[in-house]
Formats: structure tokens, C-alpha cells, sequence
């Protein structure tokens, strides 16, 4: 990989960054509000769920954009973190913070899946 091509992920990962850190400060939304109607809280429940899995999702995307730009100054991205072979120029213009190539990606999916967790504790075992 180029120093160019090196440059142009640093710039992409640092604005993506600066957007993802701005959305996980915006913690507003998940303040518990009380109603007088029981279908209000309801609603302020369901909107309070959502607000808190997008900001979860916003976290869990700025710790791999720092992770990418921590790899970056280490000289290892591009690299699989799980097999060390290359990751495809493709994948990393669609996810400059990509750790893992398509196959161990596809593997780790797979594997997630077969070994899934219900938020009841229980293991499920049917994909």
C-alpha cells in the first residue's frame, strides 16, 4: 500500500471519526422521562431502547476507527489481524476499518452465529 493511499484512509478514518465521536455525545435521548399515560412511557421506553443501541453501535464503530488509526501509525494496516495476509483495497474503501479480510470476516460471522447468545442467557444453537 501506498504512502497516498495510506494518507487518503488517515484522512477518511479521521472525519469519520470526528462524525462517530459527535453522535456518541449526544446522550440526550436516553434520560428516563415520566408520563401520566402508561402508552407514553411505553413509547419513551421504546425510543430510550433504540437511542441506546444506536449509541452503542456509534461506540462500538469508534473503537475500530481508533484501532484503524492506531494500526495506521504502527505500519500494520491493510493487514489481517487474523491470517496477516492483505486485506483487499476494495473492502478497505468501503470499511476503512476493516481488521479482518473477507474470509476470516465470513468465518468470525459464521462462527458468532453458530455459538449466539439470547438476551435470555441461553445459547442458541440454530443458525
Amino acid at each position: 500500500m501506498t504512502q497516498t493511499d495510506l494518507n487518503r484512509f488517515r484522512m477518511t478514518l479521521t472525519a469519520k471519526h470526528v462524525e462517530a465521536a459527535r453522535a456518541t455525545g449526544r446522550r440526550d435521548a436516553i434520560a428516563i422521562e415520566r408520563a401520566p399515560d402508561a402508552l407514553d412511557e411505553t413509547q419513551f421506553a421504546a425510543e430510550r431502547e433504540l437511542s441506546t443501541r444506536n449509541l452503542e453501535r456509534q461506540s462500538h464503530l469508534l473503537r475500530n476507527i481508533r484501532a484503524a488509526l492506531n494500526r495506521i501509525e504502527e505500519g500494520s494496516y491493510g493487514t489481517c489481524l487474523e491470517c496477516e495476509e492483505e486485506i483487499s483495497h476494495k473492502r478497505l474503501q468501503a470499511m476503512p476499518w476493516a481488521a479482518l479480510c473477507i474470509a476470516c470476516q465470513e468465518a468470525t460471522d459464521q462462527n458468532r452465529q453458530r455459538n449466539f447468545v439470547t438476551p435470555e442467557g441461553f445459547l442458541d444453537k440454530a443458525a
